[in-house]
């Protein structure tokens, strides 16, 4: 029996300072301004957008909930193209997977097809000040932690060094990305308890990739700083869910 078309589902209605919030973005796009750029006032504002004052100001309160304007007062104040930090980007995005149901296997999923191709991307191509702020960044954990409180905070810092390492790359959307995972596994690493107990396993096995790495980058070996990368990301994968695991079997016992 052929099923009965269906009306192809409508979106949901968009509030008009919703719409005039795009069209204003729209309108800053088209003329190319730049962060710092001086938006029109209140009044040309409402002429050329044909609404009412409550609805420009709330479309420019989106606006600046968003970070895509700044609001300055005082002598030379007014309403000015902002620059959406990564930090705000990625804190916005984190907002969107907080009610989703993210597990070990699809952070890493992402981080095995990446990070490896970030590695090999950078070997030969670090200056030695970004090398020794690799160095810098595994000296903060020159130890297996003592405490939960001290394993948390060098899961942490472990996962800094990926995300500095992402940032040095020219690939402004891999960094992102790179760096957002790191976030999301250092977030979930946290709520979740997963640092507790501490896990000396992961603590050596991670400090000897991220040290043959750094060696990897510094003599420019592409195959080899992917295949450490890759080594690592698999390693790490199972020792999580094997944390995971452990932690919900004490979850589930108390």
């Amino acid at each position: 029996m052929t099923a009965p078309n269906r009306p192809p589902a409508k979106e949901p209605r968009r509030s008009r300072p919703v719409r005039v919030a795009d069209a204003i973005k729209d309108w800053v796009v088209e003329r190319n301004m730049a962060p710092g750029d001086r938006l029109p006032g209140e009044a040309e504002l409402m002429a050329r957008f044909g609404m009412a004052k409550g609805t420009i100001r709330e479309a420019m309160r989106i606006l600046e909930a968003q970070g895509l304007i700044e609001t300055r007062t005082g002598p030379g104040g007014g309403s000015f193209v902002g620059e959406v930090t990564a930090d705000r980007a990625k804190a916005l995005l984190a907002n969107y997977f907080y009610f989703k149901d993210i597990s070990i296997s699809d952070i890493y999923q992402l981080r095995r097809a990446l990070e490896p191709e970030l590695a090999a991307s950078l070997a030969g191509r670090l200056a030695e000040a970004q090398l020794a702020e690799l160095e810098q960044v595994v000296a903060k954990y020159p130890e297996p932690a003592r405490s939960a409180e001290e394993e948390r905070d060098q899961h942490v810092a472990s996962l800094e060094f990926h995300r500095t390492l992402a940032n040095f790359s020219d690939n402004a959307l891999l960094a992102f990305v790179v760096s957002f995972m790191g976030r999301i596994l250092t977030d979930l690493t946290v709520y979740r308890r997963l640092y507790d107990p501490p896990n000396r396993e992961l603590y050596e096995k991670g400090l000897a990739y991220q040290t043959e790495l750094i060696a990897a980058l510094r003599h420019g070996r592409a195959e080899d700083a992917r295949r450490i990368m890759r080594s690592h990301m698999e390693t790490a994968e199972a020792l999580m869910q094997r944390q995971e695991a452990q932690v919900l079997r004490r979850f589930i016992a108390e």
